[in-house]
Formats: structure tokens, sequence, C-alpha cells
């Protein structure tokens, strides 16, 4: 879910340990210092999807890269992760953010990684997290319980996978995925790429794996519709910054659905993680920070963080909106609610 192509330095990973009690790593600093956080209204409709009078929160500050922001409805937490630093946070209603893995992807230093940790999270439907691992290429599940990892994909066709980078569940316990290169020190030209493609796969309940796209040069983020039938995939090309949607039940190329292009002009990021509320409301993290679109396609306004922003997620009673930008994990209040919620 990276959002530039070369913005970040690989940091070697520590010995893996599981942090139950956690370590107290930064404190939420109060909402005047989020005040930077403004709402661009680009539709008079903006104002009924996003709360504009409720001021941003800044919940912890100080990462090189936060992404994968995640809700644990059981544990009223979020998990989130600083890719290139090799860790995951979690933060509670007690406005205090912790360590919780670190390191969160690879064990010790990899060579040919820029970027060793975990990416996307996402809480699956039976409880366990699921993490895009750069550093072990690979999508695993973590037990929340007993902190017992287990790989549910790593391979396709006998090839490793690059570095998947972002992950959705659809109702019947479907997994999708994205796997650009970002993870990889080069990119496309490492030597360690495998892949003859940066693809968007499908893992079925039964682990029969399918790559559903293979002719986006970087797929990105990842998110269902919500009836379920379409996925939304994000591309953090500069050449061509854009969202496509891809009809489940229908074979043929995925068409773009948005062109993020004109936020691209004036703005740090390209399109990136991605968080859909039950109206239809696609929020799209990236240029500048988080795009409002319609079900349409429209763009109704921005929460403009000032920054390249990786990722969004619904929480606590689901018109929270979490928000991973560059170094800071914000929250914003929004009058939808998150789809899944």
């Amino acid at each position: 879910m990276d959002s530039t192509l070369s913005r970040r330095s690989v940091l070697a990973g520590a010995c893996f340990s599981m942090l139950a009690g956690c370590v107290a790593a930064r404190q939420s600093v109060g909402d005047t210092d989020a005040s930077s956080v403004e709402f661009e209204a680009f539709d008079g409709r903006f104002a009924g999807v996003v709360d504009v009078t409720a001021p941003a929160k800044l919940l912890g500050s100080g990462y090189q890269w936060a992404e994968g922001p995640a809700w644990d409805a059981t544990r009223q937490a979020l998990y989130f992760t600083d890719v290139p630093a090799n860790r995951a946070y979690r933060w509670s209603a007690g406005d205090r953010v912790e360590v919780f893995l670190d390191p969160s992807g690879a064990v010790g230093a990899i060579d040919g990684f820029r970027e060793p940790g975990a990416n996307g999270l996402l809480i699956a439907r039976d409880g366990r997290l699921l993490l895009c691992n750069h550093g072990a290429r690979a999508v695993e599940s973590l037990d929340l319980g007993t902190g017992e990892r287990a790989t549910l994909a790593s391979r396709f066709e006998g090839k490793r996978f690059n570095s998947p980078n972002d992950v959705i569940e659809a109702r019947d316990g479907t997994i999708y995925f994205t796997d650009p290169p970002y993870g990889l020190e080069g990119l496309d030209a490492s030597p360690l790429k495998e892949m003859d493609a940066n693809g968007v796969y499908r893992l079925a309940p039964d682990g029969m794996l399918t790559r559903i796209i293979s002719d986006m040069t970087f797929p990105n983020g990842v998110v269902l519709s919500t009836d379920g039938v379409s996925l939304f995939v994000s591309q953090s090309d500069p050449a061509a910054p854009l969202v496509r949607k891809l009809e489940l039940d229908k074979p043929g190329p995925a068409p773009v659905w948005f062109d993020a292009s004109p936020y691209t002009a004036s703005s740090p990021g390209l399109p990136d993680g991605m968080a859909m509320a039950v109206t239809g409301h696609l929020f799209l993290a990236g240029p500048g920070g988080v795009l409002v679109i319609d079900e349409g396609g429209t763009c109704l306004g921005r929460i403009a963080t000032g920054r390249a922003t990786a990722n969004c997620a619904f929480g606590e009673d689901g018109r929270t909106l979490f928000i991973t930008a560059q170094d800071r994990l914000l929250a914003v209040r929004t009058r939808v609610r998150g789809l899944g919620m």
C-alpha cells in the first residue's frame, strides 16, 4: 500500500517477539495538534458524509510510514503498522499507542528488501489478524490469543510473491490481496522478483489460489463493494493513478472507475488504501489525504492531512475513520457508518 515509488529506506528487523503486555510508544497529544487537518468540500454532499464540525484527533506520531489500520471490535483496539520500521502497533481507547509486534514482518536483516515489515492488516471473520508480510513475501494469519502465526499463501504456480500489500475478506471467507513489488529493493528490477506480473489474487476458503488481475502496474489498496459483487483496486502509479472496479461474477478486464490524476498533480501521494461505507461511499487514501467518492465515482471532498496518506479504516461505533498519514495516526468522525461495523 505504498503511495510513492521511492520514499523510504529499509530498516533491518530485530528478533521476533509478540509483546503481549505491550510497551508504551507514543501518547495522544490532543486535538489541537491535528489542527492542520482540513475538510475540503468539492460537492455540497460532502458534509453529509464527513462530520466537518468535529475536529480531527492526533492519536500518535513519529512513524516512518504508518500503514494497514485494522479495527478489532472484540478488544476495542486498532492495529496498524510502520512498514519500513518493521513494527506493528496497537491503539486503545485510553489514547495509548503501544508496540504490538516487533518485528512485524521479517526476522533479522534480509538482503534485497527495502521494506521488511508487515503492511496491510485485517481482522478476519473468525477473529484472526490477517497480515500482508513483506519480508516473508506471504499473506499470514495471527491468532491474537496465542500469538501463533500461519502462512495462508506464499507462492503462485510455484513462484514466490513479490510483497503482498493489502487484503480484504468476503462474506464467504474468500480473501483478496494485492502483490506489488514495494517490499523489494529496485521494485520491478529486483533480482528477487519471480512473478511475471504485479497481480491481484483470490484465495478461496478451500485453499484454491487464483490470479484475477494481471495487467496493473502497481496494484495497491483493495476493498469490496457493499453487496460484495465488485472489487475495487487502487493503482499507485504516477503515470496512471487510478482505481479499477472488477465485477467478480463476470469475466473480462477491470475498467477504470476513478481517475485520481487531478488530485495527484497538486498534492503528494498516490491512490493507496481504501475503506467502504454502508452507503457505498469509498474513502480513498492517497494524494494529500483521504478522498471521499460517491457510488458513481464523483469525488465529493477530501480529508486533507497535508501529506501523502497511506490508508484508512472504520472503527469504534463505525463512524470513526482512522487514518494512517505518513508519520501520523489520525481519527476523524463521519456521518456514515463503515461497512462491516
